[in-house]
């Protein structure tokens, strides 16, 4: 799986009681004394050394889930005491992080890769090098570097192994570089060596507008004659765009494609892996590198996630036998070891940049405003990758903050006033609906009153 959309794990995770606004700015808190998760968050001085007066001073600040639940359970704090290096390994001066659907997961304790709270989220970064360890040979100090590591890059600055970091081309932007490592890498794997990708074949594509989506989009293009279709709910780029919330993807595939697709990238998992399964054409491949279903609110959805688990996909060999079909599964976060596929599917990344093939950004993020950026990639509003970086928010945008907050809570009220007329309008309609149904019987009931007095009259 990749960042971008990740496997849940079953856990009874305890959720703090007490929430705060989602949108919220997280406040900078001090911390001093927490124990690093992994050696991205290392900033501890081994025991028995003493701290040069520089290292004391030494401080960053680090955004740090605190524990599972909403937006404001992730928390920006101030982190003290300059990081510790290990032979073949380097400090990065951290410019921009890049916002995975992994990290919404984390947040909601749904994501196994991520170590348990108070732990640094972030699986990519870029920066500048300000230290190297012993044994470093091919990265110096002021290389700029793009970093993909298993967590702990939400920081201004972070620790990382050497061979985690790859050198930025000429040209290429910080926040291009951080949008680059989880969604393309996982795309290039998973459509070049898993799906074999090849000239005049079909892929569907879902949440398309997304991060991996556009992605696989671009690289789709690298073939010749490739038919892209790609659920979104806005236009991606893709050959046949499908609104997914009011039509039938299955439906609309076949309209066009009769057989199916060649090729489908499933991040959704639940009921939608057995619909890509059952779309696919003989000789077609089910990629499945998520379980997005999962995710239903802020919170953990119990509801959702048993739902998901119920529909989850199963399918005995010889029907993949008989049916000329294979299932692949592909996690990222897994291949943290593998380090010369990564470099190899890197370098063919960056060689497709300098051709042209490059990240697009929905938006940009203070590390203050990380709750925002969350909620707009887990709603669904972004088209391209929804990016953090570490500059500080300027004053004058931290005294507009509750401006916004203000507008956004009157739009809120504006909104039901909105609805609860509508509502009020309808019920008007209805009723005077009603009430010209009603008028042809009151009309004859006038028109039988006449006759009803004559009866009477004749009858006495």
């Amino acid at each position: 799986m990749s960042g971008e959309d990740a496997p849940a794990q079953q856990q009874n995770d305890v959720e703090q009681k007490q929430e705060t606004k989602p949108s919220e700015e997280p406040k900078p808190e001090s911390k001093t004394d927490s124990p690093p998760a992994s050696a991205a968050e290392a900033g501890a001085t081994p025991a028995g050394t003493e701290k040069a007066p520089e290292e004391d001073a030494f401080a960053y600040r680090s955004l740090v889930l605190t524990g599972y639940g909403g937006y404001d359970k992730v928390k920006l704090q101030v982190k003290k005491g300059k990081p510790a290096l290990k032979a073949g390994e380097v400090l990065v001066r951290v410019k921009a992080c890049g916002l995975n659907f992994a990290d919404l997961l984390a947040r909601q304790g749904l994501y196994d890769r991520l170590p348990s709270p108070p732990v640094t989220p972030g699986m990519e970064c870029s920066g500048v090098i300000e230290a190297v360890g012993e044994e470093v040979t091919e990265r110096k100090v002021g290389d700029k570097v793009l970093v993909l590591n298993r967590s702990g890059l939400w920081q201004e600055v972070a620790v990382v192994p050497a061979s985690h970091t790859f050198p930025i081309p000429e040209g290429m932007s910080f926040e291009e570089a951080a949008a680059l490592p989880v969604n393309y890498v996982t795309a290039y794997m998973m459509l070049f060596d898993f799906g074999n990708l090849r000239p005049n074949q079909s892929i569907l594509i879902h949440a398309a507008a997304g991060g991996v989506g556009i992605a696989a989009t671009q690289l789709c293009q690298t073939v010749k004659d490739v038919t892209v279709f790609g659920t979104a709910s806005a236009e991606g780029g893709v050959t046949h765009p499908i609104d997914y919330r009011t039509k039938d993807y299955v439906e609309e595939v076949r309209k066009i494609s009769p057989k199916g697709s060649d090729i489908v990238l499933d991040p959704l998992g639940g009921s939608d892996t057995h619909k890509a399964y059952n779309l696919l054409k003989p000789m077609g491949k089910l990629i499945t590198y998520g379980a997005a279903n999962m995710l239903a609110g802020q919170k953990k959805n119990l509801l959702a996630v048993a739902k998901t688990w119920y529909h989850q996909f199963s399918i005995h060999t010889l029907s993949l036998i008989q049916g000329n079909k294979s299932v692949c599964g592909f996690h990222l976060g897994y291949l943290d070891g593998e380090t010369e596929l990564i470099n190899q599917a890197m370098d063919t990344v960056l060689d497709l940049y300098r051709q042209g093939k490059k990240p697009r950004i929905d938006s940009t993020w203070h590390l203050e405003q990380v709750g925002d950026a969350m909620r707009k990639m887990q709603e669904r509003n972004n088209i391209g990758k929804v990016i953090l970086i570490t500059e500080p928010m300027p004053e004058e945008e931290k005294k507009e903050e509750p401006k916004k907050e203000d507008k956004k809570e009157e739009k809120k009220k504006d909104d039901k006033k909105k609805e609860d007329k509508k509502k009020e309008d309808g019920k008007k309609e209805e009723k005077k609906e009603e009430k010209k149904k009603d008028e042809p019987k009151k009309e004859e009931e006038k028109k039988e009153e006449p006759k009803k007095e004559e009866a009477k009259k004749e009858e006495k």
